[in-house]
């Protein structure tokens, strides 16, 4: 046997035995099955498996936890849906757009739970009572959107262009891009969208953004640019952009400003909604949950790389300040 065959052979062997592994264990215990884009080390998933455990669930003993990583490529969320179906998880978490229709299309059975930042109006009839098989959490990012211009045009008056970055795949970015568009209407400002559906595709359109010399960047959240997060705050500093973002992990990764709801918390609070359809509760009963706190965080040590002094009366709005 040719050595590449038989090292083909042993990975596919190991790769049978782990699904075989893993099938015994969710039929022993019960099962959630994970997808998300990011890695399995990022701390929006952390604070899951956190939230699993300040609810008395011990993966191995009392739960099992089927994660899938997208590792920032959400075309692979079909695969990964239908392979949790096949080891018949009890619930599924899905991060973001694209996992959660990955996931629908997969099955009309198995209650799923998303966490989205927008509007969910393909996923439920109404936000008090879902209905179905779905429920989940939102960071409501769209609605976020005027305000986040508002905030850039305050940090970096006078301002007149601003790109807005944004993945064309996730159903509810044309949505805010209106919000955006409204608000930038009202300011003054002028807005140009650039699509990336990829890493590659992430590079490309910092290319195009820089040569049209934008002032300023908007990144629209979603799975994609949340797994991204370290890049893009560091392709805007690399080339003095000064960049927004609506999660603070932004921020703390380098980027200059963030202004939204806690992924973290988030996540940590999907724990309680796998708890109580594990525990029986019907996902359609369970309504969305909306944050009730937003955040203001600001790199000053990006400002200072950047050139910029923030003014005073944003400064005093921040809720955190990363020296």
């Amino acid at each position: 046997m040719r050595p590449r065959a038989f090292l083909f052979g042993v990975a596919f062997a190991l790769a049978q035995a782990l699904s075989f592994a893993w099938a015994q264990q969710v039929d022993k215990v019960p099962s959630v099955g994970v997808l998300l884009t990011s890695s399995l080390t990022s701390p929006h998933y952390q604070a899951f498996r956190q939230g699993l455990r300040d609810l008395g669930y011990i993966e191995g003993q009392n739960i099992a936890v089927v994660a899938k990583s997208g590792e920032g490529d959400p075309s692979r969320f079909p695969d990964f849906a239908r392979e949790l179906v096949r080891l018949n998880v009890k619930v599924m978490l899905v991060g973001g757009d694209q996992a959660l229709r990955a996931a629908k299309e997969a099955t009309d059975a198995i209650p799923i739970i998303v966490a989205a930042c927008d509007p969910l109006d393909s996923l439920v009839v109404s936000i008090a009572r879902p209905g179905g098989k779905a429920t989940g959490l939102t960071c409501i990012s769209s609605e976020m959107a005027g305000k986040r211009l508002q905030l850039l045009n305050e940090l970096l008056s006078p301002l007149t262009r601003v790109a807005i970055l944004y993945n064309p795949e996730d159903r509810n970015k044309p949505w805010e891009y209106k919000q955006s568009q409204e608000a930038a209407d009202k300011l003054k400002l002028r807005l140009r969208a650039y699509e990336a559906r990829s890493s590659i595709e992430i590079d490309e359109a910092f290319t195009h953004i820089v040569n049209d010399h934008a002032q300023a960047l908007i990144i629209f959240a979603d799975g994609l640019t949340v797994a991204h997060q370290k890049k893009l705050a560091d392709l805007a500093l690399a080339n003095k952009l000064p960049a927004m973002f609506g999660f603070r992990e932004f921020t703390e990764m380098g980027g200059l400003i963030s202004y939204g709801s806690s992924l973290t918390a988030m996540w940590r609070r999907a724990a309680s909604y796998v708890d109580r359809i594990l525990k029986g509760s019907s996902p359609g009963d369970l309504p969305i949950e909306q944050p009730t706190r937003f955040e203001l965080v600001i790199n000053l040590k990006t400002a200072r790389t950047l050139g910029l002094e923030i003014p005073p009366n944003v400064l005093a709005r921040a809720d955190d300040v990363i020296e």
